[in-house]
């Protein structure tokens, strides 16, 4: 069954590179249910925090409210299949609504919040366990091909030409631009 939910959330991350987003995809199930999976939609929606983790815990919540489950019950039982290592703001907010459990595919050497660049569960005093490499080799492959081209949505770089920087002085009754 692992292998099945990770492979559900691959076909996620490669709907996301199909959307021009970095290929991110996870499932959460509860009582052997899948009641919530996503992709990464930050361009798409103009948001950084639209992470695939941060997308499944809104289904979630929507999924408590309409199923009469309480949220922090469903959580706390919940597990996650996600393709790469979750950053340092997802890994940290599974840690604090305390998933049962967290197995993730590649490691995350940029923004990674397991082992890869912050260990989020020293900051918690009941940590969620976080495993990683099932189907490592397949998630890291969409990454590469993702970072080998473009990304169209990126916001364009804003750099300033020939703009003079004004130094300002402050004293205690005025101020002087120089």
């Amino acid at each position: 069954m692992e292998k099945e939910w990770m492979n559900e959330a691959l076909d996620l991350a490669t709907e996301a590179v199909e959307a021009g987003e970095v290929p991110v995809g996870c499932v959460f199930v509860y009582n052997g249910e899948v009641i919530a999976k996503g992709r990464n939609t930050v361009n798409e929606t103009r948001n950084a925090t639209r992470h695939a983790e941060l997308n499944c815990l809104d289904q979630t919540a929507e999924w408590c409210k309409e199923n009469g489950q309480n949220f922090a019950t469903v959580v706390a039982a919940m597990k996650v299949w996600v393709t790469v290592e979750p950053c340092i703001m997802c890994a940290s907010a599974l840690h604090s609504l305390n998933v049962a459990a967290v197995t993730y595919g590649c490691k995350n050497d940029r923004f990674g919040g397991h082992t890869s660049v912050l260990n989020t569960a020293v900051l918690y005093p009941e940590p969620s366990p976080m495993v990683g490499g099932l189907e490592s080799d397949r998630a890291m492959q969409l990454l590469k091909d993702f970072y080998k081209g473009t990304n169209s949505n990126a916001p364009h770089p804003k750099v300033k030409k020939d703009t003079a920087i004004t130094r300002l002085t402050i004293k205690q009754d005025s101020v002087t631009q120089e």
